[in-house]
């Protein structure tokens, strides 16, 4: 089936588009707010991820510029993006949230917003390392934002603590 929609929709990448749906579909019946920004994975590898999230009616304050929730959002689900992945394919119950946040904004996010981590693969680590022991563990993951229709440049610098413990 997938190899017939990927004959439909040629330079598509499935892999990312099934992400972005359970990424949505997840957040419609957990974290509703995430769900109100439609966030697209553009890029998952064992070393980076991306994540788009759209400036429109629902994520552009009064100024024309994106809202900090929604830089803060994006933010948050360029590392757990990774995270989610490594633990639905391990079968382990592991549970995640974020410690602690600090960002620098460096310039206008008047477009739509790509978040980078290019920590993915110490994500991955993480995840892998607590699925083995009944410890709480942290993490200090670093991204930033750009947007790519204006400059390559980062409109904004993040960091991240995830902390991660396995369930029972």
């Amino acid at each position: 089936m997938l190899q017939k929609l990927q004959d439909y929709l040629p330079g598509v990448n499935l892999e990312n588009l099934k992400l972005t749906a359970l990424i949505n579909a997840y957040s419609a019946l957990q974290i509703p707010l995430l769900g109100f920004i439609t966030p697209k994975v553009v890029d998952l590898t064992d070393s980076r991820s991306e994540v788009r999230v759209r400036l429109d009616r629902r994520t552009r304050n009064h100024l024309g510029v994106m809202y900090f929730g929604a830089l803060s959002m994006g933010a948050e689900l360029s590392i757990a993006l990774k995270a989610i992945q490594t633990i639905s394919k391990s079968g382990k119950k592991i549970d995640f949230l974020f410690k602690d946040f600090s960002a620098e904004f460096l310039k206008r996010a008047d477009g739509h917003v790509h978040f980078v981590c290019e920590q993915a693969g110490e994500v991955q680590d993480l995840i892998e390392h607590a699925a083995s022991t009944d410890e709480r563990l942290n993490g200090t993951f670093e991204g930033f934002a750009f947007v790519p229709s204006k400059s390559p440049e980062p409109v904004m610098k993040y960091k991240l603590t995830l902390t991660v413990r396995r369930r029972g």
